[in-house]
């Protein structure tokens, strides 16, 4: 029989020692007489070299440390090496059946080359690099599938499932069955690690898992934790024959046991308040603590009994035996009454060394000689020990528990002397007054629920909105005050109520998203897509195209390199983005001081190309002149105040002759001046409308009345009608304003912020975060800044601190020419006439010839399919067009089928994708079919546009986003990062500062928090900030001094 422990961490895991390398690992399972021990966190990179350099193979699946590595140990007896059997633990925090889930999950590899099969799999999902037990986004039933897949001999095991915070039974994020967890794949578990803080009995309560082999395991962060708990087996020293155990009990003798009152989350109670309570306290108590009044945190024994479906001491047939066990040095100490130190350590290790491994002395070696070799209290608390003559003090909310052995008068009388050390102590940690003898107020009542936001119905405001029959109205809506209820409502009443037909309305949106998320309500009002067959809803630029038919459009990144390389051309200086804002401003009509020859440049290029850009697209509808069209009889326009002239001229056609005109927004959230938007369409619109009915809606049903008093105070400096905003909320948090010494430690804050408020990433931060009354899915939290360039920053954090996290809006890698020439050649084969994206596609990626690539664009000026074999005949052995050809063979077939992140793999053909093109294949994930990511990346504003930071799963993540991209957006929690001079408002050499825009996009940002705001600022604050009410000012991380260097996190 040998002792194997299989789950424990290296010192590349978050919170552990820095002596967890193999040399000490091995030491320790050496010492403590452990045979089999588990690698721990295959994921990491710079582990699994370690582990490459450090092991040599021994038998079937197993290795053991090279002799040049092992360290000495003074030991009585043989000790063998111990074999070392690859090992990881992966935490698993994602949404599933309406809940955010938090579950960790160990793998047992059969060797050290499936663990980077795997590992290469789970780097294309996640950030595994920066901790040792990785967070990925990622639904654990999908983490065994792909485990399988990768290694079809890999054991996956549920870790300590009762753990409150991170595990399959979880109180907090976790399920009530193994296959609401697992689904169809959980026949494929056959073991579940039981946890610190029970023991067999406790889970022999559950018939559910009378299938599955019940491991224990140290889960140890330090090697000398090693052993805390552990598993007997008797089967032979292989992975096989470790796989059979586990999956039939055959060679499974059974566990050794840490006292389960010892684990930290045993009983249920509240640390910050010295409270420990039983399940039963608790219920009576209403959950809640009756000192603070904060949420208790239930233990494993609370859990326990909830899905228990047997009594207490129930013994099923075929249990496994279990002993348990303490470490040495803490029976030394409790048996002698000594705190846990130097003399005790001492002590153990002159036992180790005249007596053997540390488990032969808890378990097996004769109390003679250990009485003989440490004393007669030590050898009586062994003895005590063994026979389970234990006094346990159990631990609760993130506190250990303690045992005791010997009282301090039976040390004194067994002994002959006080103590072996010094005054006698009755156990390891002082023992906390029992609950029962502690008085504490009577039961409270529950919290009064907060009343519902928004009842089913529509306020008096919004229902004449929505039931106006005059032919133009216009709703002032400001934020949180039901703007998209009121458009679907207005929608579904006239259907409905007015018998409009569906193909007579169209509704203009600011975004693709809000598209389809009016589109979805609308169906679901309605009664499904059939009824609402015919309505036209998109964007003006999606509409234009949808009337002008064909047409190719030139994208953003184009219409760059085309003002870069014009500067370039003219030898001028100046920013590409400054001058393609110039060109559009002179085609909306706007004044510009471009000259005329560089514009009439620009345009004759661009014509060139065959392609229109956005504002040729849109003065081409407006040419066209559709204004007759029955599909404009009403015509219904979202965000109205960031209409620029050409879109207002195009909502004035449209309307022309038709029934009814609805439009709404809110002067206050005008963001886009720089794109030539006019904060003034409202009273435009009523000089144009001498008619036009005005209804304002003022009932704010999002935010809380201190974010509302502070969203106010922030806009009233704005010239303008008093601003009028009722909450409909109860009250909540006050707002932060959090001064940070530098973009760094700002970053830091956000970080370590968010972890505390999500619960904790780990269940260190979990226990920093017990005090927290509630907490945030990542999924809640949104971070907002005034520029992609600060998201930078704070996107590197969060992935430092393994926090999933999503990221809004048109970066920087989609002007990368690589990335350029990538959606070329797929917007080609979407569209085979369309030869200026060949001509990109065979330039950037193939550096073809100009020649060349004339002779090609010649095949398909009039061309609408592609023919292959008519591509192979006419330019087969051509060496440029040889390589575009392969790929032309190898994706096409594939082009309707694939998702677009596999088209561009086999594109790249296996080569190492660069930072933006691994930033396309990141946002590729969020789309289905390659058309549909084209289409976004063409039409998409900030909000439509999406990548994953490093992730291909995040549907729990952090939203990262600039001002413009939150626009229509609300969120629980809002922090909005870098509120400090020179960015809010921005002063930059690229256009001239508006501060009016920018405090109206400071305003929105404010107003997309619904129960958190967190505003961070700098040592320079933004002038904004000044007249803010309702706020509660700190400091991020230690104050500075005069001499402190620049905080660093990479």
């Amino acid at each position: 029989m040998y002792i194997a422990d299989l789950h424990i961490h290296s010192k590349y895991s978050r919170a552990t020692s820095r002596d967890g390398d193999l040399p000490h690992l091995d030491y320790w399972a050496r010492r403590k007489g452990i045979a089999l021990v588990g690698t721990g966190d295959f994921t990491h990179p710079a582990w699994r070299q370690e582990l490459e350099e450090r092991l040599a193979p021994a038998e079937d699946g197993y290795y053991t440390l090279k002799e040049e590595f092992r360290l000495p140990l003074s030991i009585a007896g043989e000790t063998p090496p111990p074999r070392f059997v690859v090992t990881g633990e992966i935490s698993n925090i994602y949404k599933k059946n309406g809940r955010t889930r938090k579950v960790h999950n160990l793998i047992l590899l059969p060797s050290l080359e499936a663990a980077d099969t795997l590992s290469r799999r789970l780097e294309a999902i996640g950030n595994i690099h920066s901790d040792g037990r990785p967070i990925l986004g990622l639904d654990s039933r999908d983490l065994l599938e792909i485990t399988l897949e990768a290694c079809p001999e890999a054991i996956f095991i549920p870790a300590h499932i009762w753990t409150p915070h991170f595990s399959m039974f979880g109180a907090f994020s976790g399920f009530d069955t193994v296959e609401e967890c697992y689904g169809d794949l959980t026949p494929y578990i056959h073991g579940v690690e039981t946890g610190l803080s029970s023991d067999p009995p406790m889970n022999w309560r559950l018939s559910a898992l009378d299938r599955f082999t019940l491991l224990s395991n140290s889960d140890a962060h330090s090697p000398q934790k090693l052993g805390r708990e552990g598993n007997l087996l008797t089967c032979p020293l292989t992975y096989p024959a470790l796989s059979k155990a586990i999956e039939t009990g055959e060679g499974f003798a059974g566990t050794l046991e840490f006292f389960p009152e010892e684990g930290k989350y045993h009983l249920d109670g509240h640390r910050s308040c010295g409270l420990c309570l039983t399940p039963q306290e608790t219920i009576a108590y209403g959950g809640k603590c009756p000192v603070c009044g904060k949420k208790i945190t239930i233990g494993v024994e609370h859990r326990v009994e909830e899905l228990a479906d047997r009594p207490a001491g129930f013994l099923p047939q075929g249990r496994k035996p279990f002993e348990s066990l303490a470490p040495v040095d803490e029976v030394i100490a409790a048996s002698t009454g000594a705190s846990l130190g130097v003399k005790t350590q001492r002590l153990c290790d002159r036992l180790v060394e005249e007596l053997g491994p540390e488990f032969a002395i808890l378990r097996e070696i004769p109390i003679s000689d250990i009485e003989q070799a440490a004393g007669p209290c030590v050898a009586e608390g062994i003895r005590r020990m063994r026979l389970g003559q234990v006094e346990r003090s159990a631990g609760y909310d993130g506190e250990y528990g303690s045992i005791s052995l010997l009282s301090p008068e039976e040390i004194e009388c067994i002994s002959g002397q006080v103590s072996l050390f010094g005054a006698p102590e009755a156990a390891l940690i002082r023992k906390k007054k029992p609950a029962s003898q502690v008085k504490y107020p009577k039961v409270l009542p529950p919290a009064q629920e907060a009343p519902r936001p928004l009842a089913q119905g529509l306020n008096p405001q919004q229902q004449e909105a929505v039931e106006s029959l005059d032919p133009a109205v216009a709703v002032v809506a400001g934020p949180g005050t039901g703007k998209t209820k009121t458009l679907v409502a207005r929608v579904v009443h006239l259907i409905r109520e007015e018998g409009v037909k569906p193909q007579e309305i169209t509704a203009v949106t600011f975004t693709n998203q809000a598209a389809a998320e009016m589109r979805q309500r609308l169906e679901q009002e309605l009664g499904g897509k059939r009824a609402v067959k015919g309505l036209t809803i998109g964007t003006f630029h999606a509409i234009c195209r949808g009337l002008l038919g064909e047409v190719r459009l030139l994208t953003e990144e184009d219409s760059l390199a085309l003002g870069e390389q014009l500067l370039a051309d003219l030898g001028r200086k100046g920013s590409p983005q400054k001058l393609v804002r110039q060109v559009s401003q002179l085609k909306n009509g706007c004044p510009s001081d471009l000259e005329k020859d560089v514009f009439d440049e620009y345009c004759r290029r661009q014509q060139a190309t065959g392609l229109l850009d956005f504002d040729d697209l849109l003065r081409r509808a407006l040419e066209e002149d559709f204004g007759g069209n029955p599909a404009f009889h009403h015509l219904l326009v979202d965000e109205f105040q960031d209409c620029n002239d050409l879109q207002y001229q195009l909502v004035r056609q449209w309307s022309q002759g038709g029934k009814s005109l609805f439009v709404i927004g809110d002067p206050d959230q005008s963001i886009y001046g720089f794109r030539g938007a006019q904060g003034r369409c409202f009273d435009r619109l009523r000089e144009d409308l001498p008619q036009l009915r005005t209804i304002r809606l003022t009932e704010n049903y999002r935010s809380t009345p201190e974010i509302l008093s502070c969203a106010l105070s922030a806009i009233a400096p704005n010239p303008g009608e008093g601003r009028v905003l009722h909450p409909n909320r109860e009250g909540g948090p006050r707002v932060r304003l959090v001064e940070a010494d530098s973009e760094m430690a700002e970053g830091i804050f956000l970080a370590k912020e968010i972890s505390r408020m999500a619960g904790g990433v780990d269940m260190v931060e979990s226990d920093q975060a017990a005090a927290r009354s509630e907490y945030h899915p990542f999924s809640e939290i949104a971070v907002l800044c005034r520029t992609h360039h600060q998201l930078d920053l704070l996107e590197k954090c969060l992935r430092h601190d393994s926090i999933p996290c999503l990221i809004y809006g048109r970066e920087d890698y989609l002007c990368d020419p690589q990335v350029r020439g990538l959606l070329s050649f797929f917007r080609w084969m979407k569209d085979p006439g369309d030869t200026a994206m060949l001509e990109q596609a065979l330039s950037k990626l193939w550096d073809c010839p100009a020649d060349l690539i004339s002779r090609v664009q010649g095949v398909f000026n009039s061309c609408k399919a592609i023919d292959l074999d008519s591509l192979k005949e006419a330019f087969s052995g051509f060496g440029h067009l040889e390589l575009w050809l392969r790929a032309v063979e190898d994706t096409l077939p594939h082009f309707c089928r694939e998702k677009p992140r596999k088209l561009f793999e086999r594109l790249l053909g296996g080569e190492k994708p660069s930072r933006p093109v691994e930033k396309l294949l990141h946002a590729a994930a969020f789309h289905s079919t390659m058309p549909s990511l084209l289409d976004a990346l063409l039409l998409g504003r900030e909000g439509d546009l999406c990548r994953a930071s490093g992730k291909a799963y995040a549907p729990g993540a952090v939203r990262l986003m600039t001002l413009h991209g939150a626009k229509g957006l609300e969120f629980p929690v809002v922090f909005l990062c870098g509120v400090k001079a020179g960015i809010l408002p921005l002063e930059s050499p690229q256009h001239p500062t508006d501060p009016e825009e920018e405090r109206r996009l400071f305003f929105v940002g404010i107003t997309r928090a619904r129960e958190e705001l967190i505003l961070t600022t700098s040592p320079e604050p933004s002038p904004f900030l000044n007249g803010l009410r309702e706020l509660d000012r700190e400091h991020a991380g230690p104050k500075r001094s005069a001499n402190m260097e620049q905080l660093t996190l990479f």
